[in-house]
């Protein structure tokens, strides 16, 4: 859909929150009939935005006025399974996603970034990349990593750079999105509270590179099994560039190590790029997220000077193996962002020190099995928190030689700094989801970190 087809339509926007929010005032400034419905009450702050931008709007549950419209914008937190979501495709009613409905207003090429783990990381590498790249101005970084794409695209021009990170919800709903650059890191079971298996889930991430064809480079993780099978069949398809990025081999175009360098690969000549040791990101998933960073920019014509430079000098991601503390020579490392199993794996994996493991929240159909040798391997005790902590106690802390059950932060804290030695690492890694106890996972996070700059 165009920006003067949405003129004539008449929209309804479901859910209220910070996507949904932005959705709505950006189609209502476009010229659309807006109505915003949202099942909770009004977040603080929203009535008056609404009403500033004459957007009609419902709380507290949906009504029949939200299926009377042409065009029906799901905000991210909404699943397609919802009700009001299946009256309105019954009704042959159009339903995008927001990320969909603000790329009909952006000119500029973009970069977008999925994957189960590391693309929040991965998503603010690559715009520092970009930034140092082509100055601060030029660079929209926005999408999941917690900035809706509708609050910035009116402010793009076509000159500029926009990088996305998109999740496999914001992908349910699209239809013409189309990726100058998309960056497919890695697939692994998450979200199974939300999807019928795991294959709608995988299907949901591709939906990434559905609408890339000619003049498109699809950066991928030639490691993932999973993501290298749907790549490389849809490239054959679809005509769009693939670029792989490995730690196992030698592509024949791509981003890869040869005696412990990275070198990127374009139009069959090697660019050696710099020694993997001085990245600042550490363990082997940041280098996998580094190598897609660095390829990603290298395709949009980003010199190799710049991105070394960047990737040397990256402070890294809030809530994700944040270092907070060291106290009695046992080093905090807030985790919170690591909302799955295969984020946890990560995190132990990159350890070489003892680890007091603090998991548990909301569990989205979680399997602790792949977990079980890095607990036994690396982990001195399981501190389990949240609705899951019978689960997590049960499961991971029978791999320890210590485990406790908690009920809040500052027990897990009080339990955890108990268990550690100095020279350990506590770690908040809860492979759930934080609404059992928290609005999300940076809440939790601030959480974790505020008490532990309390602690003696």
């Amino acid at each position: 859909m165009t920006p003067d087809e949405i003129r004539t339509q008449q929209v309804t926007v479901v859910g209220g929150a910070r996507s949904g929010r932005a959705v709505a005032r950006l189609l209502a400034e476009a010229g659309a009939e807006v109505f915003l419905t949202e099942q909770g009450p009004p977040p603080q702050g929203l009535v008056a935005a609404l009403d500033a931008v004459g957007v009609a709007y419902e709380f507290e549950g949906h009504t029949a006025r939200a299926v009377d419209a042409d065009v029906m914008v799901v905000s991210p937190g909404v699943p397609t399974q919802s009700n009001v979501v299946q009256q309105a495709l019954r009704s042959g009613i159009s339903v995008y996603s927001e990320i969909e409905a603000a790329s009909w207003f952006c000119e500029a090429p973009i970069v977008a970034i999925t994957g189960t783990n590391g693309k929040t990381t991965t998503t603010s590498l690559t715009g520092h990349v970009f930034r140092r790249g082509r100055g601060e101005e030029q660079v929209i970084v926005a999408g999941n990593i917690g900035y809706p794409f509708s609050d910035y695209v009116r402010e793009v021009e076509p000159t500029d750079v926009v990088v996305l990170e998109v999740s496999s919800f914001q992908l349910e709903h699209v239809e013409t999105f189309r990726p100058r650059v998309s960056v497919l890191l890695n697939i692994t079971p998450d979200h199974l509270n939300r999807y019928e298996n795991f294959e709608t889930y995988t299907q949901a991430k591709c939906n990434i590179f559905r609408n890339q064809g000619d003049g498109d480079a699809l950066v991928y993780n030639h490691d993932d099994d999973r993501v290298r099978t749907r790549v490389q069949q849809a490239a054959a398809e679809q005509g769009f560039r693939a670029l792989p990025f490995t730690q196992q081999g030698v592509p024949d175009a791509g981003a890869f190590l040869r005696d412990d360098r990275i070198i990127l690969r374009i139009d069959d000549e090697d660019e050696p790029l710099m020694p993997q040791d001085e990245l600042a990101l550490r363990g082997r998933h940041n280098l996998y997220n580094s190598l897609a960073a660095a390829i990603s920019a290298r395709v949009m014509e980003v010199e190799n000077d710049v991105i070394r430079e960047s990737l040397a000098g990256f402070e890294g991601v809030p809530h994700r193996l944040e270092e907070v503390r060291t106290i009695d020579g046992v080093l905090y490392v807030n985790d919170s962002k690591a909302t799955n199993v295969n984020a946890v794996w990560y995190a132990l994996e990159s350890f070489d020190r003892p680890v007091v493991l603090i998991a548990g929240g909301r569990d989205k159909g979680n399997d602790y099995t792949d977990l079980k040798p890095l607990v036994r391997r690396g982990v001195r005790a399981v501190v389990a928190l949240g609705e899951s902590a019978e689960t997590v106690y049960d499961e991971l802390g029978a791999e320890a030689p210590q485990r406790a059950r908690v009920q809040s932060m500052e027990d897990a804290l009080a339990q955890a700094q108990r268990f550690a030695q100095p020279g350990d690492a506590v770690l908040l890694s809860p492979a759930c989801s934080s609404f059992d106890m928290y609005e999300n996972y940076e809440a939790r996070g601030d959480t974790f970190r505020r008490l532990v700059q309390t602690l003696l």
